[in-house]
């Protein structure tokens, strides 16, 4: 509304001409009563409709692409508990069940390997971060962890598979299996690290739930791979690790608080969550109930679990590019956190 001033009063009234700001027209904003305080009054302010300038995300989209990064994320979980798996089979003599461990870890930190140099672009770009260790940094050090953990698990292969090198394949079997937790883990401590709400705000669960899922994957290949009467430990892991990968997702994102929205607004995340659900419930079934008397029942279960990892890879992955391009996601769980300070 605009008008004119004069000594009689306002003149010329015209109604509905008020220039509205971006501002105002983003959020709307509720004042709340002042509230008493011990060092006085403060105003309390409602909480604001919000809405970024022109609906543009705040953070950049992360520049990671599928398959190749969802795919390395999956295959070191694989190599990295496999290599453990494959050390306790040796150490209790289940010769099959070892041998196809160590083979699957060093094919899977292999091909972990050729994904992420794909995505990088050039091999270059990998030697790179190889000329200095910088511990702050889980790039740095997940690089030098592939470096060293790759020649050990190739190591204790070759010596499997032709029966020579005995004292340098127990070398490398040993030296993959210390290795092999932080080879499986440190992928989430990569993503939880950035900016992105989907994967940082599950930074507490989310080793865990890769340590679950590597665990169920390694146990699932040495279903596929192993003789019936060898399966035994490797059932048992992928029961139980299964399991424990299902809640501890379900864990992550009900801590998540609203970012969990990520996972069923994106059409992609919402189906590879769902499938490896499907996957990981008939793995585990299968594995539980026939087993033990099937090889053919073995393998399914084996190949569940297996399907079941890498597709909630693949669903935290695309739920992470999904609340990236959403602002809510990141605004209102820092808006939470600085709310709980100002309580505290």
């Amino acid at each position: 509304m605009s008008s004119s001033v004069t000594k009689e009063g306002l003149q010329e009234v015209h109604p509905g001409r008020e220039a509205v700001s971006q501002v105002q027209a983003s959020s709307e904003v509720t004042r709340r009563p002042r509230e008493r305080t011990g060092g006085g009054e403060r105003s309390m302010v409602g909480e604001a409709n919000f809405r970024s300038y022109y609906g543009k995300p705040i953070i950049n989209k992360p520049v990671w692409e599928a398959p190749d990064i969802p795919g390395y994320l999956f295959l070191g979980g694989l190599a990295g508990a496999s290599s453990v798996m494959a050390a306790a089979a040796t150490a209790t003599r289940r010769g099959s069940l070892a041998r196809a461990l160590k083979l699957s870890s060093t094919a899977a930190i292999t091909l972990s390997g050729v994904a992420l140099v794909h995505d990088l672009g050039r091999p270059s770009r990998f030697t790179n971060m190889l000329r200095v260790l910088k511990p702050s940094s889980p790039m740095s050090v997940g690089s030098w962890l592939l470096a060293g953990f790759a020649p050990l698990s190739a190591a204790s292969s070759l010596s499997a598979l032709t029966g020579r090198l005995r004292p340098i394949g127990a070398v490398g079997t040993a030296g993959a299996a210390l290795l092999g937790p932080a080879v499986a883990t440190y992928t989430a401590a990569l993503v939880s690290n950035t900016a992105v709400p989907a994967w940082h705000e599950g930074y507490k669960e989310m080793p865990f739930v890769f340590a679950a899922s590597a665990l169920s994957s390694a146990a699932g290949m040495g279903l596929v791979a192993a003789p019936l009467q060898e399966s035994g430990s490797a059932r048992l892991i992928g029961v139980v690790s299964g399991a424990a990968e299902l809640g501890l997702m379900e864990l992550m994102k009900r801590n998540m608080g609203e970012v969990k929205e990520a996972f069923t607004e994106s059409e992609k995340a919402h189906r590879y969550e769902k499938g490896a659900r499907i996957a990981i419930v008939a793995g585990i079934s299968a594995g539980a109930l026939l087993g033990k008397r099937s090889r053919i029942a073995s393998a399914l279960a084996g190949a569940g679990l297996l399907i079941g990892s890498a597709l909630s890879r693949f669903a935290i992955f695309e739920a992470g590019l999904e609340s990236a391009e959403d602002p809510r996601y990141t605004v209102v769980p820092q808006r939470r956190r600085a709310e709980e300070r100002d309580r505290g």
